[in-house]
């Protein structure tokens, strides 16, 4: 077994974006990653080879996958397909903190 405190891991700065990020775990299999937006910031419209969801730790925020966007707040989880458009936007007044899960893990 393997445990993996969340809290004893720094968050590093983007350094192409506006964001803070920590990768919590990483394996062929898998990348999970904690990221944390202030107010006002961005994850910029991209796509990825791989299955992601997400889970929402803190706050709320406008997520977009594909033609959609939907608020959403501490306690979901939203799944994004292979190969889809999605972004993400701290744009509800609060600091929005989610985790990014991808499987497999982009090499």
């Amino acid at each position: 077994m393997k445990i993996i405190d969340t809290n004893s891991i720094s968050f590093d700065s983007h350094p192409e974006k506006n964001i803070k990020f920590k990768i919590v775990h990483k394996n062929e299999n898998v990348t999970i990653t904690t990221i944390k937006l202030n107010p006002n910031d961005t994850v910029p419209l991209h796509k990825v080879p791989v299955d992601v969801f997400f889970y929402i730790v803190k706050g709320s925020g406008e997520i977009t996958i594909g033609d959609e966007s939907k608020v959403v707040s501490a306690g979901e989880i939203i799944i994004c397909p292979i190969n889809t458009n999605m972004s993400l936007k701290a744009n509800q007044g609060v600091e929005f903190v989610f985790m990014n899960v991808k499987t497999p893990s982009l090499k």
